[in-house]
């Protein structure tokens, strides 16, 4: 796993969560726990994207260099800091992900040298659980110049290998493990839905 960083994206507002969501407990263990726990099982070092005052104590941080640009500002910087090929980007608020699913993407951006292994579903792209070849920071710095912060539209201007949803239904992975959590609503349902799969 020497080739390997994985990051956290602790970095956003939570503002339709209304308190930070790396903080919220889910089953007795905040996300940024469970996160960096999931990372732990594919990387030896796991950093977290974010304010270093805020998260320091729970880890190694790494600051955007261009702030307030959101999810493409923190995988820029997350990039510009590592020193490995192959860099994991996980968001904090997507708890459902399986270790299966990190391996295979790790494994496929390995095999195949695309600079981007990201998944797709639903008519959407899954960029904030996907891995990044260290040189897309260049690509992603240029946008920011631009004043672009779409992570999206970057997808065409270097190879990317795309994991597709009938390729994902056939390794028995399921679209919902992409469901992140942005509201209170969401929270209390995802908490319901942990609780009805531990008496089932």
């Amino acid at each position: 796993m020497g080739d390997l960083t994985a990051f956290i994206l602790a970095g956003g507002k939570s503002t339709r969560m209304g308190t930070d969501k790396a903080f919220l407990q889910l089953e007795g263990r905040t996300l940024l726990a469970q996160a960096m726990e999931t990372a732990r099982t594919v990387a030896d070092d796991v950093r977290i994207v974010g304010e270093a005052a805020k998260f320091s104590p729970s880890g190694r941080v790494v600051e955007d260099v261009y702030k307030e640009r959101g999810p493409l500002g923190g995988i820029h910087a997350a990039l510009a800091s590592t020193s490995t090929e192959i860099n994991l980007m996980l968001a904090v608020d997507l708890p459902f992900v399986e270790t299966r699913f990190l391996e295979y993407l790790i494994g496929q951006a390995r095999a195949t040298g695309a600079v981007v292994t990201v998944a797709r579903v639903g008519g959407g792209w899954q960029p904030l659980c996907a891995v990044y070849r260290k040189e897309f920071a260049a690509v992603a710095e240029r946008s920011l110049l631009e004043g672009k912060n779409k992570i999206d539209p970057l997808f065409a201007r270097v190879e990317t290998r795309v994991v597709g949803e009938k390729e994902l239904s056939n390794l028995g992975f399921s679209e919902n493990m992409f469901q992140n959590l942005n509201s209170p609503e969401e929270w209390a349902a995802a908490d319901q839905q942990r609780r009805d799969k531990q008496q089932n």
